[in-house]
């Protein structure tokens, strides 16, 4: 007689700088989600706020295991995902899931997005603003939308990923991906981040799923983008193309 087949070990990686406010409310946010073997890896960049300090008294008290690696240099968010993302698949995550710690993102998409890897071939399922069913707050400023738009259509023309949301920052990643991928040493850093790891994906000649969300915009705290993410953002497609991944 064959065993029930396991819950996969899910670890949600949220970077956080400046966010004392809506970390607690993430977590009782994927907390009430009751979804089986699922924690939260807080990676905290030492935040003059206290959001380290509030994320170890959330692991002490929290019904979800929560654990905590600080780091200290703030040196941007792709450095960030990427030491968390390289704990937990050390500590043995079956699936890991990026998402922001500002609200921004929906937790009631985790379950689908973990369902579509668990039911198709996809390496990686992007939730994704730009797909059918998908959207961004009515609240969101003009300018980020554009900025937005253009940043997708830029990226897709240059690298041809053929996804609608190249720079999702909400994804939920099967560990044999990451692995296949070596996540230890993708270089981008901030936003930049989420376009290099889906341009390895494909250029391993893996698939990317996406399925909609509707992005909020930040209640509490204060946007990471500046014009130095941005710059970089705009240059890494042509290094990308340059470097030979995948090949």
């Amino acid at each position: 007689m064959s065993e029930a087949p396991t819950d996969p070990r899910i670890t949600v990686v949220v970077p956080t700088y400046n966010e004392r406010e809506n970390l607690p409310k993430l977590v009782g946010m994927l907390t009430d989600l009751q979804l089986p073997s699922l924690g939260v890896l807080v990676v905290d960049d030492g935040s003059p706020d206290g959001t380290g300090d509030v994320a170890e008294q959330l692991s002490r008290e929290a019904a979800i295991p929560v654990s905590v690696l600080h780091r200290t240099t703030k040196d941007g968010l792709g450095r960030a995902y990427v030491a968390g993302i390289v704990r937990a698949l050390d500590e043995g995550a079956d699936i890991v899931v990026q998402m922001d710690a500002d609200l921004s993102h929906p937790c009631e998409a985790i379950p689908r997005m973990v369902a579509e890897l668990r039911r198709t071939d996809a390496a990686v399922v992007l939730g994704s603003r730009y797909v059918h069913g998908g959207a961004v707050a009515e609240d969101w400023p003009w300018h980020r939308k554009a900025l937005s738009k253009f940043a997708n259509l830029y990226v897709n023309a240059i690298l041809r990923l053929k996804v609608r949301d190249a720079t999702a920052g909400f994804k939920a990643w099967r560990a044999s991906t990451l692995r296949t991928i070596d996540v230890a040493s993708v270089g981008s850093n901030g936003y930049a981040f989420q376009v290099e790891m889906n341009y390895r994906v494909i250029k391993h000649g893996l698939r990317i799923a996406e399925v909609p969300i509707r992005f909020e915009e930040r209640v509490d705290g204060t946007s990471k983008m500046s014009l130095a993410v941005q710059l970089e953002s705009a240059a890494v497609p042509w290094r990308l193309l340059r470097s030979g991944i995948g090949k």
